[in-house]
């Protein structure tokens, strides 16, 4: 809902209000926060009294005769306000002052950029400013809906004298109080590194330069109250539409006021503004909670699900995947590929997806890109006969695509050089994994891109795109913003008029996870990293900012090829399970034992996929240092508990289960999962009835036909116990199995679901 009166604008939503007024001109920010009335406006504004010794005043007798010390919602530059702008001008080279006032608002029907992603189905004002001397117009565009609002800002050049931009934010807000800053960077196969600071007078920043989102620097940020935690305390949670590069600043001034800004990063940033033109900048998402990390993470969750992806795809199950790149990367035959097929199909998977190499002289990743050939060598009968065959056996057909780039060694790179990036000065081209970008900013080239990629998946029956893209930008600021505006337009042409293929997007794993991706692509690769100790803290840092409904999370083999580290199967299902489930490893070595607990997994996320996929996310710990994760709906609740490396004698261990009736009674039951009976090595002759060989034949035969569960635990409770914390089944504590203990060496874990008992 969105009330404007008196000069008193209010944004309100389920939860929350924001609320800002014209105050001699400028627009004073006056609260973020909780529900309150516009009728608070008077009681919420800042007394500046006559300014400071040093002030530096707009104007004598105004009532903001010192913007440094206003909270404003977009500040001037040069007109006395020394915190950081959130805009750059340059007039014929040389930096202008600028001055914006209110000269009105409306409500609109329709204010969707015209080449950027926005959110579906939001309210919107749309408030005018002005800058007379300087001939801009301002438009600050505010959007409401269930859980978040959205900002963004239009510059327009009314003068007659072209405008360089070389920063232009998507908002400004100065926020009361004292905030922590969370920010999530990192690097490849190291993405989503939480890490936590106060914000303080030093200006704090997070910035992508990569010409993406990045794994160095997800756009998704937390300002939380020092005493936030996860179910409780007030947490304010931002995003960007937008996959290029990005920046977001906080600052404390001395008067208390946290400044934050966020949008395109301005390094190297340069875009001319003709007269007549203007320039959209991305969209800003802004969600206000007082229930603590796991109140912003649904509010977040919703708005994703709701407001954000293809709306064909809202609500919709995802299917489990198996990949074929861990299983033969390029390696592989039409024969090689059908097996894979026919083995994933008996174990539960419902698409198969055909990775890298099916194209040109693709046996490397040296070669090739930008060729969307069939190589007949491997697939003689096409991927039309290739999907085809699988869709007989019952498993949809999905494609690997890397359309933004070209190798160097190809036959489009050979009769188009001038379609790939190159650098402006004729400097030697840089590659990255081989290969250039195409230049999205031609159309030559997006109408290429598009019809090679859209009569690929017209000739052959391909429910899913896996679109690739594996290095950074060279490019320079206006260029790289450029490259996205490309993008978009390429993905908006070949995908809004085939809604029903599910686009997966993925760059190096996460080095374009971002909500601007999300408006195409349901789901997102997390990274390249499927080690299930790693991704337990990828995905439960993205759980802050994504739901686990587009969260692309595998199954692979161990040791795992990031880390060599040795992870239990169980463990790596168990992991995957809270997001897309998918497998991607060579099927034809699993084991009759791994066999049969993969087809369990799958069995499993099946019955609870919905929850799994759409249930309200929280992180919680045990009382022994396990990871608690849980997807609740109203029909059940679903947990699972990890651990980290084992120690020896593992004391009492609970697990809090949150937002239970607690009058009612639930029963928990552990998902039954299997043990090896090779890895308890020497310890067997203590867990057989009969002294075996560890190593021997016997031991391997055992594996296929005597099955140890591990960990199998049910409980009655009330809602209250399980909030208290129920007791779990003792940890392996080296005095021989137990089915109904938890019987975990390093890196262990269970998942349990939770239902009410009915009367």
């Amino acid at each position: 809902m969105i009330t404007v009166k008196h000069g008193v604008f209010h944004l309100q939503n389920e939860k929350s209000s924001y609320l800002f007024r014209v105050r001699d001109g400028f627009l004073e920010h006056l609260h973020f926060g909780t529900r309150l009335s516009a009728s608070d406006a008077d009681a919420l504004a800042v007394r500046p009294g006559n300014g400071w010794g040093d002030s530096t005043l707009y104007r004598e007798g105004s009532n903001a005769n010192c913007l440094d010390i206003f909270p404003l919602e977009w500040s001037s530059c040069g007109r006395g306000d020394y915190r950081e702008s959130p805009m750059e001008l340059l007039q014929n080279g040389v930096p202008i002052s600028t001055e914006f006032h209110y000269i009105g608002c409306e409500a609109l029907k329709s204010a969707h950029p015209s080449a950027l992603p926005a959110s579906r189905g939001q309210t919107v004002l749309a408030v005018y400013l002005e800058d007379s001397a300087a001939k801009l117009r301002l438009t600050l565009l505010y959007g409401v809906l269930p859980t978040v609002f959205t900002r963004r800002a239009i510059l327009e050049n009314c003068g007659d004298t072209p405008i360089s931009i070389r920063k232009l934010m998507s908002a400004n807000t100065d926020l009361p109080g004292d905030w922590t800053l969370h920010i999530f960077s990192g690097g490849w196969i190291a993405e989503m590194q939480h890490t936590e600071t106060p914000v303080t007078m030093a200006r704090t920043c997070l910035e992508s330069t990569t010409g993406a989102s990045s794994s160095r620097a997800n756009p998704g940020f937390l300002l939380a109250a020092p005493d936030a935690a996860e179910t409780a305390g007030e947490v304010c949670g931002f995003n960007l539409l937008y996959s290029g590069s990005h920046y977001l600043s906080a600052q404390k001034s001395l008067q208390g006021l946290t400044r934050v800004m966020h949008g395109i990063s301005p390094a190297n940033f340069n875009w001319e503004l003709a007269p007549g033109e203007r320039f959209e900048t991305p969209e800003a998402v802004m969600a206000w909670s007082d229930a603590g990390f796991g109140g912003i993470t649904d509010c977040f969750g919703r708005y994703v699900n709701e407001a954000l992806i293809p709306p064909y795809w809202k609500n919709r199950p995802r299917p489990i995947v198996y990949n074929s790149w861990e299983g033969c990367m390029f390696d592989f035959t039409e024969a090689k590929l059908l097996r894979l097929g026919k083995l994933a199909k008996q174990l539960g998977c419902e698409l198969f997806v055909l990775d890298d190499g099916w194209f040109g002289k693709r046996d490397s990743d040296t070669s090739s890109l930008g060729d969307y050939s069939v190589n007949a060598k491997k697939l003689p009968n096409g991927l039309k006969g290739l999907g085809e065959k699988l869709n007989a056996m019952g498993l949809q057909f999905g494609l690997w695509f890397e359309p933004e780039s070209v190798s160097p060694d190809s036959e489009l790179y050979r009769r188009h050089p001038d379609w790939a990036l190159h650098d402006s000065l004729g400097r030697t081209d840089l590659l990255g994994r081989h290969q250039l970008l195409l230049d999205l900013t031609k159309p030559e080239v997006r109408d290429y891109i598009v019809e090679s990629v859209g009569g690929i998946l017209d000739s052959a029956p391909i429910s899913y795109v896996k679109w690739d893209m594996n290095r950074h930008s060279c490019a320079l600021g206006a260029k790289q913003h450029e490259f996205i505006l490309g993008l978009y337009d390429v993905l908006r042409r070949i995908f809004e008029p085939r809604p029903e293929v599910l686009l997966e997007s993925c760059s190096s794993g996460g080095n374009r996870f971002d909500c601007g991706m999300l408006y195409f692509s349901p789901q997102i690769w997390c990274s390249d990293d499927t080690d299930p100790v790693e991704r337990l803290r990828i995905q439960q840092s993205l759980s802050y900012l994504y739901p686990p409904s587009c969260l692309g999370a595998h199954v692979s083999a161990g040791p795992h090829a990031q880390t060599l580290r040795a992870t239990p199967l169980p463990t790596r299902g168990n992991v995957s399970l809270f997001g897309c489930l998918g497998y991607e490893l060579d099927l034809t070595e699993l084991l009759p034992v791994e066999q049969t607990e993969i087809r369990a997994q799958i069995e499993f996320y099946k019955a609870h996929r919905r929850t799994l996929q759409y249930g309200r996310f929280t992180r919680g710990k045990t009382d022994g240092g396990g990871i608690i994760w849980q997807a609740k709906t109203k029909e059940e609740t679903v947990a699972g508990v990890f651990h980290g490396v084992q120690h020896a004698a593992p004391g009492y261990e609970r697990l809090r289960v949150t937002g239970l009736d607690e009058k009612k009674q639930y029963r928990l039951d552990s998902r039954p999962q299997l043990l090896r009976v090779g890895d308890f090595g020497s310890l067997l002759r203590h867990v057989l009835p009969v002294k075996l060989n560890p190593n021997g034949l016997a031991v391997q035969t055992a594996d296929s036909y005597y099955k140890m569960y591990d960990g199998q635990q049910t409980v009655t409770a009330s809602g209250a116990a399980y909030s208290a914390g129920i007791m779990l089944a003792p940890r392996f504590a080296g005095t021989g199995y137990d089915a109904d203990g938890r019987m975990q060496g390093d890196f262990g874990s269970n998942v349990y679901f939770i239902r009410e008992v009915q009367s």
